[in-house]
């Protein structure tokens, strides 16, 4: 019975069991069947949207494209447009160029028939020309040629009597203000004025007692003289030359130094290195105490109050310093006085001009050599030194380096000149001086009529000499104009030159 019952549990559960199995795959088979339609419904919607948004794509493309062409097209029709726009501007052009070269063509043939109606009235009036002129010939029993130099001759003398006029009544109406040629005479006085010559330049010689004392100086093996040059800085030259020894240093300073130790070691008779440096040492002191002493009695006799020590220390190595031979500080004192009297002539500040010409040439010894002129060192200087604007200008301005701004400077540069151009203030090479002064006569005399030239007073006056029968008073005055204008031209010469014509005439009678 259990056995029964227990198979008819087993049938009931694989019965239950296939119909459940049956129901499950009707049940999985139609959810499936449902995925599947849901998916393909899915499907073509999608396909239908992307089929929409493709014909929207192509739309929007098509419509681009369509506005292109016909930007493109427009683009075209307007190139077009203007493209026979140009067309037509060419055309008249074109027409416009070929009336105009019509309108040439006529003007060419009218200028032409003018031209040859031209030539033909000139050669008319050449005709009549020549025919006048042989009729006056005729009269006149002249050349053409004769009498156009008998005209050109007569208007040339009547220009030059003229001009000659012109200058006299110009020279007189000058010589009608007396303050002004006043003026000139001083100046012409002060020019004259005395001082010192030419003074060595870059050598000193020491004189010595007898030669043996060279050997003590040069001294064993050279060692004194070798102590000596390196102490002074200077070269010491012992030669044949008898009872000399010469101190040969381009600085004047230096060779002071050299010259008074020699002095020393040569009267005391001691000569050897460490007594050389001793004595050089101790006269290096007593030169600089010396250059301040100078320069200190240089402003107590020009009367300059207030200059600032350092200046006064320049102005006392002035001494010691030449310029073109000429004495440094003798040429500052000199200027000094010159631009003192002038600027008191002219009405000026009197003291301002005599501080301005004493400092003129402080660039030139400065104790180190920058590459300036010296008149712009020497206007630096007196600027570092508080020295007045007005004294600065004339001192930076006395070569013409730079404007001149006060009425003090061409008073300084004047009589720098006048100090420097001086017969006898600067040393000039003896062959240069001579060939200049023949360059002068042989100037003058090659103009017609001179018969004789000389060259007197350094140069600085040239008189000549005229046939009397040849040059007339007239023609005397041009002369001396003439030679002076070539020299001003052609010569480099200093200060100025005075030229006099003499006329003589001579009477020679012999009595037998």
């Amino acid at each position: 019975m259990n056995q029964i019952v227990i198979g008819i549990g087993i049938i009931t559960f694989f019965a239950g069991a296939g119909f459940a199995y049956f129901l499950h795959g009707y049940l999985f088979k139609s959810k499936k069947e449902r995925e599947i339609k849901e998916t393909e419904a899915e499907t073509e919607v999608i396909k239908k949207k992307q089929m929409l948004e493709a014909k929207e794509h192509f739309l929007q493309l098509k419509t681009e494209h369509e506005r292109m062409v016909n930007e493109r097209n427009s683009k075209l029709a307007q190139a077009e447009n203007r493209i026979r726009q140009k067309e037509g501007t060419l055309s008249q052009r074109m027409e416009e160029n070929q009336r105009q070269r019509r309108d040439l063509d006529n003007l060419r043939d009218n200028l032409k028939a003018q031209i040859d109606l031209a030539e033909r009235k000139q050669d008319e009036l050449e005709k009549s020309r020549r025919q006048q002129v042989e009729h006056l010939e005729a009269i006149s029993g002249l050349s053409a040629g004769e009498a156009k130099g008998q005209l050109i001759e007569s208007l040339k003398t009547e220009a030059r009597s003229e001009a000659m006029s012109f200058i006299n009544e110009i020279v007189d109406e000058a010589k009608m203000n007396a303050t002004k040629e006043a003026k000139r005479i001083i100046l012409q006085t002060i020019q004259r004025v005395a001082a010192e010559t030419a003074v060595e330049n870059s050598i000193t010689i020491f004189h010595i007692d007898s030669d043996d004392m060279k050997g003590r100086i040069i001294g064993r093996e050279g060692r004194n003289i070798r102590a000596l040059e390196a102490a002074t800085g200077v070269e010491i030259i012992v030669d044949d030359t008898p009872e000399a020894i010469i101190l040969s240093a381009f600085d004047p300073v230096r060779r002071e130094v050299a010259r008074l130790a020699l002095h020393q070691l040569v009267t005391d008779g001691r000569i050897h290195p460490a007594r050389i440096e001793e004595v050089v040492n101790k006269l290096q002191k007593q030169v600089e105490d010396e250059v301040v002493e100078v320069g200190k009695r240089t402003t107590i006799d020009l009367g300059i109050q207030g200059l600032h020590p350092e200046l006064i220390r320049i102005i006392g190595k002035m001494k010691y310093r030449s310029s073109y031979g000429q004495n440094l500080l003798q040429h500052s004192r000199e200027v000094a006085n010159l631009s003192a009297i002038m600027a008191s002539e002219l009405g000026l500040n009197t003291k301002l001009a005599k501080r301005a010409g004493l400092l003129h040439d402080i660039g030139k010894v400065p104790d180190d050599e920058p590459e300036l002129p010296h008149a712009i060192i020497g206007m630096k200087l007196a600027e570092r030194y508080k020295e007045k604007p007005d004294v600065c200008n004339a001192i930076g301005a006395h070569h013409e380096e730079m404007e001149m701004t006060t009425l003090i400077a061409p008073i300084v540069q004047v009589c720098d000149a006048i100090s420097g151009a001086r017969p006898g203030a600067r040393r000039e090479v003896v062959d240069a001086y001579i060939k200049r002064l023949k360059e002068l006569e042989s100037l003058a005399l090659a103009y017609p009529g001179v018969t004789k030239t000389y060259a007197i007073q350094a140069g600085r006056e040239l008189r000549v000499i005229v046939g009397s029968e040849k040059v007339s008073d007239t023609d005397a005055e041009k002369l001396s104009y003439d030679i002076a204008k070539k020299i001003q031209d052609e010569m480099t010469y200093p200060g100025q030159v005075k030229i006099t014509v003499i006329r003589e005439m001579r009477a020679i009678s012999y009595a037998k």
